[in-house]
């Protein structure tokens, strides 16, 4: 079996996660507390970050690397276009979210408010929090004017863009950071994502000291 260490609020385990889920490839979770540098998660990864992926005999660092492997090794269900106009836009929309999204909200509300006290780092900074609250607006209604245009995130299928979107919202989802009633396309969308069989395991996270909201799990939301 497949073995994946991560920490479950990550964005990018929660992508390689839901790619594996998707594919239907079972898979052992072990949440690993990266920061610390156990000796041994260091020689799967010298970077030091999760996740890491073991699978065919190979260990395997950087989530975008290793969701690229999953889909060219396991083509079915696909989660990259054949078409090369196609798969650039899902690349350009997995790396917005992973890096602009990411640096912008993510790292600011859900690593101050989750993972500075997890890791004994302090408090949460306020203007951090505050300028990530902001940021969010503008990458929702970002999201909410690509999906006027298309079905999905990136075209009329489903994609690795929406699963890299998904991942960081529901981390965000889960310290109840997100305003869904921002925007009605928005949340359709992320209601579709959730009610999908690979998304089960992100809904029955826990997180000890950090219980979800009421709405984090339910399909209705």
């Amino acid at each position: 079996m497949a073995r994946l260490y991560h920490v479950p609020l990550s964005p990018f385990c929660r992508k390689v996660r839901l790619s594996l889920a998707e594919k239907k490839i079972e898979v052992e979770r072990v949440e690993e507390r990266y920061w610390e540098q156990d000796p041994d998660f260091m020689r799967r990864n010298p970077a030091g970050k999760v996740p890491v992926l073991q699978l065919d005999g190979f260990i395997m660092s950087e989530s975008a690397a290793i969701c690229e492997y999953i889909e060219e090794t396991r083509p079915e269900p696909a989660l990259m276009p054949s078409d090369p106009v196609q798969r650039l836009e899902v690349r350009r929309l997995v790396s917005w979210f992973d890096d602009k999204f990411h640096d912008e909200v993510t790292s600011k509300l859900l690593y101050e408010r989750v993972n500075k006290k997890v890791m004994k780092q302090g408090f949460p900074d306020s203007r951090n929090v505050k300028d990530g609250a902001k940021a969010i607006k503008y990458h929702i209604d970002y999201m909410a004017w690509l999906l006027d245009h298309r079905r999905w995130l990136a075209g009329d299928v489903m994609t690795l863009a929406d699963f890299a979107a998904a991942a960081h919202l529901s981390s965000l989802d889960y310290i109840s950071d997100v305003d869904w009633n921002r925007s009605d396309v928005v949340k359709d969308w992320y209601a579709k994502i959730k009610s999908r069989p690979a998304f089960r395991s992100l809904l029955a996270d826990q997180v000890p000291g950090f219980p979800p909201p009421k709405h984090y799990n339910d399909l209705d939301f």
